[in-house]
């Protein structure tokens, strides 16, 4: 499959220049057909029987399958959630949290980590967002260190796996801009989260937990999906692997469009997204300051030369859909295997034309 093949996959971007993926990717034809079709089959026959939920159950499987694929992990060891924030926190209840621990997080993490974080009970010490600064802000009291793998705001990435190998202490990873969107590098980190509805262009609510020693994480937070057998009392045997943690029910029409979604990736996603987010950098140095280090993700947060919420505004009026970071003057474009040279232009146009 060709790039133009692949790109037109997408009828939303014969209108716009879609930059949002870091909110939500785009959907494809083949994604939203599968959901209708799973809709009307429902619409017509009902939503029961053993058939039924055993297909479901199948399902689940081939998901877990598809997203451990594209993490470079074992589908043992995956759960299968509704966002990052769950996965969040199924970890961090998991845990067992107290007053007396300590976890180290950054002063640029999204508050869907942040709130989990903060609910917990647990001191929360804020970094800054560098590896150095994390290091360093280890005591004896600390318990667990959770950050992002690429920031949400700077697009920065962070090298996880030195901060894991110096400190030894867990990582749980908020992946939301990074799964899907950059090749796998789940490597020894403990715990992995994944929105599939942004670069996977998944339908919404639909994610994934990695655990790499679901043994040692406890189940606090169960569902029906979390147990092989249980008593009357409430008393359960969990299910093996990381399967324990799956954290509820799935519309079976989402999962057929989450599974139709990973079909549509070429195998050179990653080096097409990469080439374009360089392209992206190189369009709007000078006309604005980027603030993304080179060669860190398919992020490319700048700050606008005037009002970013003016700016956002006037960009979709063009026909170009990027992302106003709320407080912090970013204005954030996200860069997908699917975007063309010719989006990234319309982009730089528009702003260099409203400053």
């Amino acid at each position: 499959m060709n790039f133009e093949q692949a790109r037109a996959q997408f009828p939303v971007l014969e209108r716009y220049a879609y930059l949002n993926a870091g909110t939500n990717g785009p959907l494809a034809r083949a994604t939203v057909d599968a959901m209708n079709a799973q809709n009307a089959r429902d619409l017509a026959e009902g939503r029961s029987g053993h058939d039924y939920f055993e297909e479901l159950l199948d399902l689940r499987e081939q998901t877990r399958a598809g997203i451990a694929a594209i993490l470079g992990v074992d589908p043992a060891s995956l759960a299968l959630t509704d966002s990052t924030t769950r996965g969040c926190t199924l970890v961090l209840a998991g845990i067992g949290l107290s007053g007396e621990d300590e976890v180290i997080a950054t002063d640029q993490e999204h508050f869907g980590l942040m709130g989990p974080l903060y609910a917990t009970g647990a001191r929360v010490v804020v970094a800054d967002a560098d590896e150095d600064a994390i290091v360093r802000a280890v005591t004896a009291r600390t318990k667990l260190i959770a950050t992002s793998h690429v920031l949400w705001t700077t697009g920065r990435k962070l090298d996880l796996h030195r901060v894991r190998a110096e400190t030894g202490l867990p990582v749980l990873v908020d992946g939301a801009q990074s799964a899907g969107a950059l090749p796998p590098d789940v490597g020894a980190l403990d715990f992995y989260t994944v929105s599939a509805q942004k670069w996977l262009c998944g339908p919404e609510s639909t994610g994934a937990l990695y655990v790499a020693d679901p043994e040692r994480l406890r189940v606090t937070l169960p569902s029906s999906l979390s147990q092989d057998s249980y008593e009357v009392s409430g008393a359960f045997v969990p299910k093996e692997g990381a399967k324990r943690f799956d954290s509820g029910w799935i519309a079976i029409g989402s999962l057929r469009g989450l599974i139709a979604a990973l079909g549509t990736r070429p195998e050179w996603c990653y080096e097409r997204a990469a080439a374009g987010a360089a392209r992206c950098r190189e369009l709007l140095d000078g006309v604005v300051e980027v603030v993304t280090p080179p060669g860190h993700s398919t992020l490319v947060s700048f700050r606008p030369n005037g009002d970013p919420t003016e700016l956002v505004s006037r960009l979709h009026a063009r026909g170009v859909i990027v992302r106003e970071l709320p407080g912090r003057n970013l204005v954030r474009a996200s860069v997908g295997w699917w975007t063309s040279d010719d989006d990234l232009q319309r982009l730089a146009a528009g702003v260099a034309d409203t400053g």
